[in-house]
């Protein structure tokens, strides 16, 4: 298994197809519930998604609690998630890429952000590694400009090219800004296992969820319809976030790496 810091890329979502960790074993699991919490950032907060559903994924609880708060949220999109199904028969890459807008927009207004607009940074699907240095650049304008107080990205040990790319790019952004970093997992939970020893797990923590933000996490990610449901019969057309998958991310709580 190649390190997090290699730049080859892992290939695209539907590598991960294969049967994974059952959400059973996780939640059996106690190291998982004694993990320390993380408190509630205070000032504006830039959550960095490789592709849209993966802020919601990994931090969409966290996101409605921050809202709740009235806390600023700003979301960099760096790609359209035109990539999800390169042989889909029914959507077309840029047809793809517009109903992934549409349906994070939709998911953002759930989790209580009607008004946020996310930056789309359109650069190529499964292909961000080719375009670190300007991804880097974008977060550190960003940072800056919004005076942030925290930076959240997709976990660099995830095992998807983009996530691990964007992981990056974000984590040397919040070096040159002075940015506290934050990772959120996604794959991780499908291809891990308890006490993986791949898995840094001395520095995660746990942002409990308050009941609200369950319910609007599972609003939103109900939103995303393009990858929880086939958009065919033909065989690019499956579903890449089945049930046994969203079972990762509807628990009443998220785990970040800080």
């Amino acid at each position: 298994m190649r390190r997090s810091g290699d730049q080859r890329p892992a290939g695209r979502r539907r590598r991960h197809r294969r049967p994974g960790t059952p959400e059973a074993d996780w939640a059996s699991w106690p190291a998982l519930a004694r993990l320390p919490a993380a408190p509630l950032p205070g000032g504006p907060v830039v959550v960095v998604a490789a592709h849209p559903d993966d802020e919601v994924l990994g931090f969409g609880g966290t996101m409605a609690a921050l809202a709740a708060h009235g806390t600023e949220v700003q979301v960099l999109s760096v790609t359209d998630g035109e990539g999800s199904h390169p042989h889909s028969t029914r959507l077309p890459a840029a047809r793809l890429a517009a109903v992934r807008a549409a349906e994070l927009h939709d998911a953002l207004g759930d989790l209580g952000l009607p008004s946020l607009r996310p930056q789309r940074l359109r650069l190529p699907d499964t292909q961000v590694h080719r375009h670190e240095t300007t991804l880097r650049h974008q977060i550190t304008a960003r940072l800056d400009a919004v005076n942030a107080a925290l930076c959240v990205a997709p976990w660099t040990g995830d095992l998807h090219s983009d996530h691990e790319a964007a992981g990056r790019a974000a984590a040397a952004a919040c070096r040159d800004s002075g940015v506290p970093c934050w990772m959120y997992p996604v794959w991780m939970w499908h291809w891990a296992r308890p006490a993986d020893p791949r898995v840094p797990w001395d520095s995660a923590a746990r942002l409990a969820l308050p009941a609200g933000a369950i319910r609007r996490k599972a609003a939103a990610l109900a939103r995303f319809v393009s990858q929880i449901h086939p958009l065919g019969d033909g065989a690019g057309d499956a579903a890449i976030l089945p049930p046994e998958e969203l079972a990762h991310h509807t628990r009443p709580f998220e785990v970040v790496f800080r």
